[in-house]
């Protein structure tokens, strides 16, 4: 079956290598346009852009899928359009554009957590369980039935980032399965059931750590906004990122509530709860570091986090 690609990140690679690997041709791949990224702002192709090229596919890309990109889309007489993290809404006509309209590889078990951050929310609430869903896209957002899921524990300590890539290379197969069940016609939906909850896209402010909230609350925070926006906090007056941080061992100091301490070469931070282990960190203008550096430097034997 002819196929209409459209993803953008490196979470939509998976989906697309495996896809190309298939019996189904892929007659177009849309992605993103360049976007200047690292500090030296050099303009880059998208994940997906750069992997397509190295498959032979072609490309076209495109920030929205407006009459333009429907126009060639349209050209191509593909029987299915297939969407992994593309950043852009499809919308009539384009909606119906392929033979049997479009699915879409989303990261999380349907209804709960439809929208732009559905790993990073999962993580941030203390799931113990995700997962990834395919399911025919409708005007409404994520609301479409479903045609396949799975569900998958998420590891303790995972971040959201390794989490993403967990879920990304089980969902790759699981779409490939989809995508050969409608092109034999065999290929069943079910309706969304339950109480649909929702993922906003997360801002700076999603990163900033609470310390009077609970132990479990803060690392979840940590964990879900990594490794992006990034956890922060204040110390000094000077911004301080959280890379990785951990549940404090038996024995670990007891302090107040954003209050930092040094122990038996180890930091802490005192929580609503039990205290935490920062493990890495990066002090504003710095590189990443271990804690424990970051404090020798310090010379301090307490800190505590600003209001």
């Amino acid at each position: 079956m002819r196929l209409v690609f459209a993803g953008t990140p490196e979470a939509a690679v998976p989906s697309l290598r495996a896809l190309a690997e298939s019996r189904h041709e892929i007659a177009l791949v849309v992605t993103r346009t360049d976007a200047r990224v690292g500090r030296k702002r050099i303009l880059t192709p998208s994940p997906v852009a750069a992997t397509a090229e190295d498959l032979g596919l072609e490309v076209y890309k495109t920030d929205r899928l407006d009459e333009a990109a429907t126009a060639r889309i349209a050209d191509i007489d593909a029987g299915l359009g297939v969407i992994v993290a593309y950043g852009g809404l499809v919308r009539e006509p384009l909606l119906s554009s392929p033979t049997h309209g479009w699915i879409n590889l989303h990261f999380s078990l349907l209804p709960r957590w439809r929208g732009a951050a559905p790993v990073q929310r999962a993580v941030m609430a203390g799931d113990a369980v995700t997962g990834a869903s395919v399911f025919r896209l409708v005007p409404e957002l994520d609301a479409g039935d479903v045609y396949r899921d799975i569900e998958i524990p998420v590891p303790a300590g995972a971040d959201s980032g390794s989490l993403l890539t967990t879920l990304s290379d089980a969902g790759a197969s699981l779409l490939v399965d989809v995508v050969d069940a409608i092109a034999n016609g065999t290929a069943v939906t079910t309706p969304q059931s339950g109480e649909a909850t929702y993922a906003p896209k997360l801002g700076d402010d999603d990163g900033l750590v609470s310390w009077t909230e609970t132990d479990a609350r803060v690392l979840s925070r940590i964990r879900g906004v990594t490794p992006e926006p990034g956890a922060r906090t204040a110390v000094a007056g000077a911004r301080l990122k959280i890379l990785e941080a951990r549940e404090a061992g038996e024995g670990a100091p007891m302090p107040a509530p954003g209050v930092f301490v040094f122990d038996a070469g180890r930091v802490y931070v005192g929580t609503a709860g039990a205290p935490i282990e920062l493990v890495a960190v990066q002090p504003a203008g710095r590189t990443a570091m271990r804690a424990p550096d970051w404090w020798r430097g310090l010379r301090t034997e307490t800190l505590t986090a600003d209001a």
